[in-house]
């Protein structure tokens, strides 16, 4: 099950530079193999993940945090792609992390490659896995199979921000009157396999957390995010040197596999694997077996691609 603990409770780290506050927590064995799990879009350090028996048999520690502007982490309007890094740097000096592996999943993956592309990270990290990861905004194809909702939404970045800016505070406003109202929305765009995934009774309240813990400051993360996702990463993809993992879902419309397979196609280390069948929302229970690949406790074997 890729479901998280129910009870939550944050731990801050403040950045000298700004004393700007970056909420962070940490499941599963103390002294287990670090990863660190960026969210999706919109998302929160409470989206989707194993529980802790899960992560003691693994044998990770698992670090999930607050991207800028989402739940108890403060905003940095303005920010790209490549400002995670910054975070991640600052969360691993106040857990005092050597070495440590990233995972990012939907809207997270890029910023878990910025990590791993960053000059001050990339030799700390010791292996990358992205899930159904978005490309550049440059990357061709880039609204290829992608479903008319995240066309649209992702289209209005470059074309009227500010109608983007005024629909995500529809959505942010409908989600705190009704939880599973986001889950409503996305639901018309999902395939036969996202439906599958989602009809899970557990998975389907932890997303409701997450969405809702998301936005209880405001819909400012979710706004920044795609304004970065779609604007210069900042991030120069070949110069990440640890092994990555680039997974994605042969069905997915929300960020199609044609994505995924840019990135790899930009990352020297990067090994592809398209699952036949599968969509976006398989990232989910894809994430147990990630981990274990990012421990580096087993092989993958080469999946096909469709």
């Amino acid at each position: 099950m890729t479901v998280a603990d129910a009870a939550s409770v944050p731990r801050f780290v403040a950045r000298p530079s700004d004393g700007r506050r970056i909420a962070f927590e940490t499941l599963g064995p103390a002294h287990g193999f670090p990863v660190v799990l960026l969210h999706g879009t919109p998302g929160s350090r409470l989206g989707p993940r194993p529980r802790g028996i899960v992560l003691h048999r693994l044998g990770i520690r698992l670090i999930t945090y607050d991207r800028p502007g989402y739940g108890d982490s403060d905003r940095v309007q303005g920010r790209d792609v490549a400002h995670a890094a910054q975070d991640v740097r600052a969360i691993a000096e106040e857990l005092d992390l050597d070495r440590f592996a990233v995972v990012g999943r939907s809207g997270g993956g890029p910023h878990a490659l910025a990590c791993a592309a960053d000059g001050e990270l990339r030799d700390r990290i010791t292996r990358v896995a992205v899930l159904v990861s978005l490309a550049p905004a440059g990357a061709p194809g880039w609204f290829d199979g992608m479903n008319d909702d995240n066309r649209e939404q992702m289209g209005r970045v470059l074309t009227d921000p500010v109608e983007l800016e005024s629909e995500i505070r529809r959505r942010a406003s409908g989600i705190r009157t009704d939880p599973d109202y986001l889950l409503g929305l996305l639901a018309e765009q999902m395939t036969i396999a996202d439906q599958r995934v989602v009809s899970d009774a557990a998975l389907r309240r932890q997303l409701r957390l997450s969405y809702r813990d998301a936005i209880k400051n405001g819909p400012y993360g979710w706004i920044d995010d795609l304004l970065a996702l779609r604007r210069d990463w900042k991030v120069d993809l070949r110069a990440i040197i640890a092994p990555v993992r680039v997974w994605h879902g042969g069905e997915d419309t929300f960020a199609p596999a044609v994505h995924s397979e840019y990135l790899a196609g930009q990352i020297g280390t990067a090994e592809l694997h398209v699952r036949p069948g599968a969509a976006h929302f398989d990232a989910m229970p894809e994430l147990p077996r990630t981990l274990r690949w990012l421990a580096g406790r087993s092989p993958l074997p080469s999946l096909a691609t469709p």
